[in-house]
């Protein structure tokens, strides 16, 4: 169901190679691939002399490393994070020390709901739970410097802390995980919010910029589209599981094979919490009844 949105997974890069993308925009790619991760973290750098760093990435000496020396010689000015789940916010703290340079973010990370009893983190890119932002960022605050404007634009749903940053510039955005173009992004509650992230979805589209610089993988060209490709790809997997119940009530398992049938196995507990982010915005919408209350393991049925 996926082949709606038009993929791009070719990358050329080097694990550490600081690779020019425009005169403005620098990135570096962690080495911490995985199934949410695709090759790596990309951290980006904004800027000629003084400048910011964006999403410095996992807690990696080499990738610390590798950014120390890419900006030798230069200031930064501020440290920007998308989000903080542990693939994007860890290095932040290190870099810091090496640099004096704020912190800026939404927030500290929370998740969207209470955390049911017995309910637990399950990604493998797991909250970052200890970092403080220096600086709190609201909708539409500006961070710059010379040569370069970013404005922070809050992308709640991936995590309730998500921002994009515009670079004015540009016109461009840096998207974190919140549309990418390798993969769809994943919305686990109690982390994420299916309606926030739709609602943000909807929010980007609407918006100028025509390229995206994601969290993980190459650009997104044609922005605008692909983020609506998005927003029709969610649609599409909603209707399947109310389709699907209205057969038969199910469990999530069940949902599962019947809505993501032939997917990798290793891929089938982030579908199950994708699923559970739709249910749970069915639910709310009363268009579903969970028995007995909304959780991974409840039998859900349409109202």
């Amino acid at each position: 169901m996926t082949e709606d949105i038009p993929f791009n997974r070719s990358l050329n890069f080097d694990y550490g190679r600081v690779d020019w993308l425009t005169p403005r925009i620098r990135r570096v790619i962690a080495r911490n691939p995985g199934p949410f991760t695709f090759v790596g973290t990309n951290t980006y750098i904004i800027g000629v002399g003084t400048v910011s760093v964006i999403d410095p990435g996992p807690e990696d000496p080499a990738h610390l490393d590798a950014l120390v020396t890419a900006l030798r010689g230069e200031t930064v000015s501020a440290i920007l994070l998308t989000h903080t789940h542990r693939d994007h916010s860890p290095l932040a703290r290190d870099l810091k020390r090496h640099t004096s340079a704020p912190i800026y973010a939404e927030g500290i990370h929370r998740p969207f709901r209470d955390v049911a009893l017995g309910e637990l983190q399950r990604l493998d890119a797991s909250a970052d739970t200890a970092l403080v932002p220096d600086v709190m960022l609201e909708d539409g605050a500006v961070v710059s410097g010379p040569g370069w404007t970013l404005e922070a634009i809050t992308t709640p749903g991936h995590t309730a802390n998500h921002l994009a940053f515009a670079l004015r510039e540009d016109g461009s955005l840096f998207s974190g995980d919140h549309v990418m173009a390798w993969s769809t992004s994943i919305v686990a509650p109690p982390d994420g919010s299916m309606a926030a992230y739709m609602s943000s979805l909807r929010k980007v589209a609407a918006r100028p910029e025509d390229v995206y610089w994601p969290g993980h993988g190459g650009a997104v060209r044609n922005a605008a589209a692909f983020a609506s490709a998005y927003v029709k790809h969610r649609l599409m997997r909603e209707a399947a599981i109310l389709e699907t119940l209205k057969a038969a009530p199910a469990t999530i398992p069940t949902l599962v094979r019947s809505v993501y049938a032939g997917l990798d196995e290793k891929l089938q507990g982030a579908a199950a919490l994708s699923t559970f982010a739709h249910l749970e915005d069915l639910v709310a919408r009363d268009l579903v009844r969970a028995d007995p209350e909304p959780t991974l393991e409840a039998v859900y049925r349409t109202v």
